[in-house]
């Protein structure tokens, strides 16, 4: 998705609201950095703080409940916080209203409650579409519940999105690529994939403390979300983020117990895509040559280089290469590359 069709999303975060009980993964306090429930004043003033300072208007600018499971939560509590919102859409300054709610929570009655107001999208915190593992990570629904959702869902006209997370427990990565492709058959319209981490204060510390969980390596991380990425770049299912929103919170040392957290993990699933198709492009063709050239999008330059030009020094390491030079080409897609001997740059079309 281009950049300039992104949403402007004000997010409002409401941690472990509307929660029947505590995911083995879960501290949203430790996540979000909100610590207390949120006044209706407070909200108010935290989306002013966000219109006040966004950059140049973008085409949709949408008020999001996240953090809890907001259809969880008591219903005269969620008109009141629905039309705090409504406000900033009926005043024109925003376009319409998203929040996050677990699958298990979408029923006709509720649907109905929310018909009134301008909600736009409502993302599923599924997590994954293997029953073993949703009852491992003590989630209290199944793959079947989001199933259901998504259904009533697409009736009511919403715009769908879907939460999935990587390395839980009982998870492999062939469980894994097959939830995805349960995902990618409901044809949500958008995805976010968070691998898991330890979170202090969580049931998963525990477990990690005496064993029972080991957490998934970085590495190993990044390559199981980019295998489930491809899946949903096939099915034209747009990846909206891919690793946890970096906070202050998150990045101290006592808040994450150990896991594949990184401040730009979505930046290495995509520069290990890259890598793919440079491996992939260099084995089809014959190069008689010691340096190569790859265009690529100006956009993707940095993807394609990798964190401190990783990519460039597996490239030379792995085919023997004196030097590969990387060259901007605006004619290319953002997905794609061409590779060729350095001397002998590719003709145009």
């Amino acid at each position: 998705m281009a950049s300039s069709d992104k949403p402007f999303i004000i997010p409002v975060f409401l941690p472990h609201a509307g929660c029947p009980h505590r995911c083995v993964f879960c501290n949203q306090s430790s996540i979000t950095g909100v610590r207390s429930k949120l006044s209706l004043k407070d909200i108010n003033d935290q989306i002013e703080v966000f219109l006040k300072f966004k950059k140049a208007r973008p085409p949709m600018v949408q008020i999001a409940f996240f953090g809890g499971n907001f259809l969880g939560i008591p219903p005269d509590e969620i008109e009141r916080l629905l039309a705090v919102a409504a406000g900033y859409v009926e005043s024109g300054r925003v376009n319409g209203i998203r929040f996050s709610t677990r699958p298990d929570t979408i029923d006709s009655e509720r649907l109905a409650l929310i018909k009134p107001f301008p909600v736009t999208t409502i993302e599923l915190g599924v997590q994954s579409m293997d029953d073993r593992v949703l009852l491992a990570a003590k989630r209290g629904h199944t793959a079947a519940d989001a199933e259901k959702a998504v259904q009533l869902l697409k009736q009511s006209g919403y715009e769908i999105g879907l939460q999935l997370m990587v390395g839980l427990p009982s998870d492999s990565p062939e469980r894994l690529r097959a939830c995805a492709r349960r995902a990618a058959h409901l044809k949500p319209d958008i995805i976010r994939i968070y691998p898991t981490v330890v979170l202090a204060g969580s049931h998963l510390a525990k477990w990690y403390q005496n064993g029972r969980y080991k957490p998934l390596r970085l590495e190993a991380a990044v390559t199981e979300v980019k295998d489930i990425y491809r899946i949903f770049k096939n099915e034209n299912i747009r990846v909206i983020r891919m690793g946890l929103q970096a906070t202050e919170d998150l990045e101290k040392d006592s808040t994450i117990l150990a896991g594949p957290y990184h401040a730009a993990f979505g930046h290495l699933v995509y520069s290990e895509i890259f890598l793919d198709m440079a491996v992939d492009q260099i084995e089809s063709k014959t190069l008689n040559a010691d340096s190569i050239s790859i265009q690529v999008n100006p956009k993707n330059d940095s993807k394609l280089r990798g964190l401190r030009n990783r990519n460039i020094e597996i490239l030379k390491k792995k085919f023997g290469f004196e030097s590969v030079t990387v060259r901007p080409d605006d004619t290319l897609a953002e997905d794609q590359l061409e590779v060729c001997n350095a001397a002998i740059p590719p003709e145009a079309d």
